[in-house]
């Protein structure tokens, strides 16, 4: 299973951007997708998180900024970020809740926890 992570970078205040991140592999399922953020010297936290049936989860703070949703590529979700403040600089990692994919030797592989390299926000003036 590998996981491409893009669409940070640097904005202003007030601005936006569109995080995305795809998952490549012999994927059999995944029961969520979500989007995780950390600054230095604070423990990751979750920012929104979506499971294969559509529903969605988001920290308190970015209720009604951010947006995921399901891109229409398969295993890619799309985190769009709007009315960004200086607070949202992070790094953004995406991360794989539960899946379920094929070994190279075609066992079935279970793991509850996997994460893609983080992409770095800044939001500055």
């Amino acid at each position: 299973v590998q996981l491409q992570a893009s669409g940070g970078g640097l904005v202003q205040p007030g601005g936006s951007l569109r995080l995305s991140c795809a998952a490549s592999g012999r994927i059999l399922s995944i029961n969520r997708m979500g989007w995780y953020r950390q600054v230095p010297g604070k423990q990751r936290e979750l920012v929104a998180t979506i499971t294969s049936g559509g529903e969605t989860n988001y920290q308190e703070s970015v209720k009604g900024r951010f947006t995921i949703s399901k891109a229409n590529a398969k295993n890619t979700v799309l985190l769009q970020m709007n009315s960004l403040k200086p607070e949202d600089t992070a790094v953004y990692y995406c991360n794989l809740d539960n899946v379920n994919y094929y070994s190279a030797h075609d066992e079935i592989v279970a793991l509850k926890d996997y994460w893609g390299q983080g992409t770095l926000v800044t939001v500055s003036s």
